[in-house]
């Protein structure tokens, strides 16, 4: 099918306004799915993603469709993931297409999301088509809906489709726009291969398959290629299109989205974003937009049983086959054994990538507190990325220690900025500026530390707004900070487990917390076993585990007192012999408790 006749476009929202129903019902109208295999969230594949309601994974999909003006289509539809952690996927993903259709929930207006992938769509050029949908909502108000896209994201209101993907209203319409409005992909001038891989699989039989956009060239059965970040060298086996399972074609041309086999061997030979090209007649540039991708919060997850620590390494090794992102090295603990330190994206990517472990793989795992990577200077110049507080070096060697910063842009109803705003001052939050949307609600930008956001910063949120506020980040250049290592001692032992990385104004009060909860687990010792957090040198918080008595005089009925006193002392000589040499053994079920608060 010749280039004029190709669109390539994507779905983008926020969080549930209905990307993922509205490819059903394309998939449905285009005839691409025959109604006996049709089922809701199609293309979502995995449970995780049913369950929850998001996309975790970009799944292409390439339909035909006959216009009004008789001439057939080919519509390549990208539905990318709207989470932040997965931004730089996105990314990827839009500049695989020439237009996206931006949704909007007539009930909610704009969110957070909406606001951040359009600027993201902006960046990449793409003709955006906004559509309003759940218009059959019986709270629905699409006058508020096309007023809030005009104010917040410079679009016109007239040009906004009204749909209800779930009743299958204006679907026609939809497709119509894209064929009308999205432009069909540009000539490059040249017959140079030059390929997009937007996203990978693992496939246990024939290796990672890239999904790819042809920018230039033809590819097909046979052809040599280059990948041109790692110079790696393979042979085509096969390529195809997805409609939406994987459909063998002969050939890929200028403007087609596909997906390619080559026998490449693991995830990390092949990178998102990469460019394949002939490796004969090469390309002699990449395309741009090439990054590769870091991890930003880290936590040690450890096998509750220590047999089960090969298990885990095979588990994670399986995860990482299909997720490049997720990066992991393995290390141990005095109080949880063996274990590994993992790298995720964001708090999403974690919590999946721990979800899929206990699920997929029947582990029963423990993980440590998250914490972020900061980059440390030290006086003699050296520059190190520090993601464990073991790794920290020796405060007098320390010039400064740097955090990473998100700017939060937040939506929440006029009633809550009091309590938004004192929960940012709580976090080390910077308000930048505050914006009214509407008469209800208001938009607040602002720079918080990533470290401060990663536990329950969206759950009191949620709690604060009564579940109307929604919340978006992006990363932001590294802050100089007054940073401590926070020690918490048991009988004067550091107990690496619950070594955390503070701000200085707030160790006490983390310290006291810990404390106070090892308090409450550690069972009754023989003699007094003092819990402390310490800076260095320096005991902020402290607390006494309490101390089981035993009656050692019980058996001396009535007789000479001096007998009494001599077991007593006895006993006080004991206890004081056991202060000096004892050891605490702190059960697993009590670091266990304490790591899960």
């Amino acid at each position: 099918m010749s280039r004029e006749l190709t669109r390539n476009f994507c779905i983008i929202a926020h969080i549930d306004h209905g990307k993922t129903t509205l490819s059903d019902r394309l998939l449905q109208l285009t005839g691409t799915i025959e109604q006996r295999q049709m089922q809701d969230q199609l293309l979502d594949s995995m449970d995780l993603e049913r369950e929850r309601g998001i996309t975790i994974k970009s799944h292409p999909v390439t339909m035909h469709y006959k216009a009004k003006d008789g001439q057939t289509y080919r519509l390549n539809l990208i539905d990318t993931p709207g989470h932040v952690d997965f931004s730089y996927e996105v990314s990827r993903s839009l500049q695989a297409c020439e237009g996206a259709i931006l949704i909007v929930d007539a009930a909610q207006g704009v969110e957070a999301q909406t606001v951040a992938n359009v600027h993201l769509a902006a960046k990449q050029n793409l003709t955006i088509i906004p559509v309003i949908n759940k218009i059959d909502l019986p709270n629905a108000d699409i006058p508020m809906a096309k007023k809030q896209l005009e104010d917040i994201l410079m679009i016109s209101g007239d040009d906004a489709i009204p749909a209800s993907a779930k009743a299958g209203i204006g679907i026609e319409e939809i497709l119509e726009a894209v064929i009308a409005r999205i432009p069909p992909p540009k000539d490059t001038g040249d017959d140079i291969l030059r390929c997009l891989v937007f996203d990978s699989v693992f496939d246990t039989y024939r290796g990672v398959i890239a999904y790819v956009r042809v920018i230039s060239g033809e590819i097909k059965e046979g052809t040599p290629i280059l990948l041109m970040q790692t110079n790696q060298r393979y042979e085509v086996k096969e390529v195809g299109n997805f409609s939406p399972k994987m459909t063998k074609a002969p050939i890929l041309r200028p403007g087609d989205t596909g997906y390619v086999v080559a026998n490449i061997k693991t995830t990390s030979e092949l990178k998102i974003g990469d460019t394949i090209t002939s490796s004969i007649n090469r390309a002699t540039e990449a395309l741009p937009g090439f990054k590769e991708i870091h991890p930003m919060v880290f936590s040690g997850v450890y096998p509750i049983n220590s047999a089960d620590f090969e298990q885990l390494k095979n588990a994670l090794n399986k995860l990482q086959l299909n997720d490049s992102a997720l990066s992991f090295t393995q290390e141990s603990s005095v109080a949880l054994g063996f274990g590994f330190r993992c790298g995720f994206l964001g708090l999403l990517h974690m919590e999946i990538v721990q979800e899929r472990l206990r699920r997929e793989y029947d582990m029963d795992i423990i993980s440590t507190y998250p914490s972020v990577v900061y980059e440390v200077y030290k006086t003699n110049g050296e520059m190190l990325l520090v993601d464990n507080p073991t790794y920290l070096p020796d405060p007098a060697s320390i010039q400064e220690i740097r955090e990473p910063m998100v700017r939060v842009f937040l939506l929440c109803p006029n009633e809550s900025i009091g309590d938004i705003l004192q929960l940012m001052q709580e976090k080390r939050g910077e308000c930048g500026h505050t914006e009214s949307l509407d008469a209800r609600r208001v938009m607040l930008t602002m720079d918080i530390p990533l470290n401060e956001i990663l536990v329950d910063f969206n759950d009191k949120i949620k709690t604060m707004t009564r579940g109307y506020g929604s919340m978006d980040y992006e990363f932001i250049p590294y802050k100089t900070n007054d940073l401590v290592k926070l020690d918490i001692m048991v009988n004067g032992e550091p107990m690496d487990a619950f070594s955390t990385i503070v701000h200085r104004d707030k160790a006490e009060a983390r310290g006291r917390a810990l404390t106070a909860k090892l308090k409450e687990v550690i069972p009754p010792q023989l003699f007094k076993v003092a819990l402390q957090a310490a800076i260095g040198a320096k005991i902020v918080a402290r607390e006494d585990v309490k101390v089981v008595g035993k009656n050692v005089i019980a058996k001396c009925y009535g007789g000479d007192i001096s007998r009494k006193r001599k077991l007593l002392e006895k006993q006080k000589e004991g206890k004081k012999r056991m202060k000096q040499f004892g050891k605490v053994n702190i059960p697993q079920e009590a670091f266990m408790q304490v790591l899960k608060s």
